[in-house]
């Protein structure tokens, strides 16, 4: 299968357009049709109807499978590029939101470095297609164990942090007044859904052995600011799981610790390749680790 072809065939499909996919990528409007008959051709099915532009059933069950196809192409081709480039000057780190405690921060050299805040899902192919250099990421795990981060390309993954988690709760909720909390004791709440800016519900709800959608969702949040998260959960628009040091921190609300079930806030370095240099020092800096220790391997 021609990746040439597949590229166009997502595209078109995204874009619900021949004449746009062609001009996004370049190409006239028969180009793009011819290329998308080539592929139907080498595959034996067709992958769209015309009017309306669409995937059929086989596109679809095609698009599955093209999204970690051509990530896996495009991070191949950075790994290769990174192995034949010196190694820069300017460093690129990405970090998810709630990834970046006092620690890291203090851990930033003053100079060389671009801090850039992406939502987590995003920070794995990030790293695999190089458009950032090392990555924080963080989530919810048990105690020790590693995040389960998708299998995008062969990724270097140190453990970087560890640390409890709060439920971020109105002033006047029933129970503020709590020393701690479970989350069987939260089962009829409501809850801040803010994949970006903080844990993605049905990831807290399998960390938790809950089924999936076992946590209502309120509000739905779609940024990656932290402390808008932290507002809308004290202004009673839905609870919020934080860090524990994120929560307390919070001007307004308050943060009780989460008891049961046995979960911390972990965050890990991720890294392509062999680091050499700079990259080298800062994940050091980041992990509190020798160099020689960066040498774990995702799943």
């Amino acid at each position: 299968m021609d990746p040439h072809l597949l590229r166009t065939f997502v595209t078109v499909a995204r874009l619900a357009s021949f004449s746009a996919a062609g001009h996004t990528l370049g190409y006239t409007q028969s180009a793009v049709s011819q290329q998308i008959a080539a592929l139907e051709g080498d595959l034996g099915t067709v992958l769209l109807t015309r009017r309306p532009v669409a995937p059929t059933r086989a596109g679809e069950r095609l698009l599955e499978h093209a999204g970690p196809l051509l990530l896996r192409l495009d991070a191949a081709r950075a790994d290769i590029a990174r192995l034949a480039a010196a190694p820069p000057d300017e460093l690129t780190l990405a970090a998810s939101p709630l990834a970046l405690g006092p620690a890291a921060l203090a851990a930033l050299p003053p100079t060389g470095v671009t801090l850039r805040v992406l939502p987590r899902e995003e920070i794995p192919a990030a790293v695999a297609t190089g458009a950032c250099d090392l990555a924080l990421v963080d989530g919810v795990a048990a105690p020790d164990d590693p995040l389960r981060l998708p299998d995008v390309a062969p990724l270097g993954v140190v453990g970087a942090d560890e640390g409890p988690l709060a439920v971020l709760l109105p002033d006047r909720h029933p129970l503020a007044h709590r020393t701690a909390l479970r989350l069987a004791d939260l089962a009829d709440a409501r809850w801040l859904d803010a994949p970006g800016a903080g844990f993605p519900l049905d990831a807290l709800a399998a960390a938790a052995g809950a089924r999936p959608g076992g946590l209502t969702p309120a509000l739905r949040y779609e940024g990656t600011d932290v402390h808008t998260l932290c507002a809308l959960a004290a202004a009673g628009h839905g609870l919020a799981l934080l860090p524990d040091r994120v929560a307390r921190g919070c001007p307004a609300g308050r943060a009780v610790p989460l008891a049961a079930p046995r979960l911390v806030h972990r965050t890990e370095l991720l890294s392509s390749g062999t680091l050499e240099g700079a990259a080298a020092a800062l994940a050091g800096r980041l992990t509190g680790r020798q160099d020689d220790d960066h040498d774990e391997s995702a799943p």
